[in-house]
């Protein structure tokens, strides 16, 4: 297939994508929820409040230079200044989220985060400096992990999430099934600005990726210390082994990304990931979307607790 006739089925598939809206959710993550949330998997349960760590600091740095970014859009591309507004409303309710869970997480036992939250403060201050394609780039770059992370998740939810508080599961699973809604939109910001910009598009990606992994290393190494897990040879060798899981997963997605004319809308989605969305829609105002962990499938049909 030639690049002009992929270039032409990226923007078909790109313009049939719905409008992105943002879903404001009560998934009352501030009580009630153990640190621990996946009993038969605590290595995992850190790995994942470690990321969770992150994301008060991350997403408004995204959200920051995605709305800086929108003042320098064609006036007439009224499709991409509405997908910036959609990315925008979608990530400030997950930090939001994330914020209410992380203080939860913090209030139990682990309140030595907050130093790790005073590294992350730093390195985002820093680096507003960067210039505005850089940090299109990195903001492009997470986008696309999220790709791997979301398949992995999704994929695999029986394994990740089977038996796990029900919440938790939901709002994990709910965040991914948003970030593929716009996983679009940091890339195609970044091309109408800056065009491919090759190199510096795949620094910002690995750039980004790494820098992510290591600050939520930061923060769930000291939640497995403050457990007594992290000396534990066999609390290790099951945590590289999800650390190694992580990365065997997200790697197709880096990879695909390394591609000259790469697009996220050349990517498939999770079945499932539309499933939700069905389901979701059918919801009643006011209910809220409660996975069922016991269920073998983790089918996206909703309870109410």
């Amino acid at each position: 297939m030639n690049s002009v006739t992929e270039t032409c089925e990226a923007e078909e598939t790109l313009s049939a994508r719905p409008e992105i809206a943002a879903r404001k959710i009560a998934f009352g993550l501030q009580s009630n929820i153990k640190p621990i949330w996946n009993p038969s998997k605590p290595e995992w349960s850190h790995m994942v409040n470690g990321a969770s760590l992150t994301m008060p600091y991350l997403e408004p740095f995204l959200n920051n230079t995605m709305r800086e970014g929108m003042k320098l859009i064609d006036k007439d591309n009224e499709k991409l200044l509405s997908d910036v507004k959609g990315f925008i409303s979608q990530e400030a309710q997950h930090y939001q989220h994330h914020r209410k869970y992380n203080e939860m997480i913090k209030g139990s036992g682990y309140k030595n985060l907050s130093q790790v939250e005073d590294k992350m403060t730093l390195d985002y201050e820093k680096m507003k400096s960067k210039s505005l394609q850089w940090r299109l780039a990195y903001t492009a770059g997470f986008e696309t992990m999220t790709m791997g992370i979301t398949d992995w998740l999704v994929n695999q939810r029986q394994f990740l999430f089977g038996g796990a508080d029900p919440k938790v599961a939901s709002f994990i699973l709910w965040h991914f099934v948003e970030e593929t809604e716009h996983k679009n939109v940091a890339i195609d910001l970044y091309k109408h600005l800056y065009g491919n910009e090759y190199f510096a598009r795949i620094r910002g990606l690995f750039g980004a990726s790494f820098h992510i992994a290591m600050l939520s290393r930061q923060g769930y190494m000291r939640m497995l210390k403050t457990d007594g897990r992290w000396n534990k040879w066999r609390s290790r060798l099951t945590l590289w082994k999800m650390v190694g899981q992580f990365f065997l997963n997200i790697a197709p997605a880096m990879l695909r990304a390394l591609l000259p004319n790469y697009h996220p809308s050349k990517v498939k989605d999770p079945e499932w990931v539309n499933q939700w969305v069905d389901a979701y829609s059918k919801l009643e105002e006011g209910e809220i979307p409660i996975l069922d962990t016991s269920d073998p499938e983790i089918s996206p049909l909703f309870n109410q607790i």
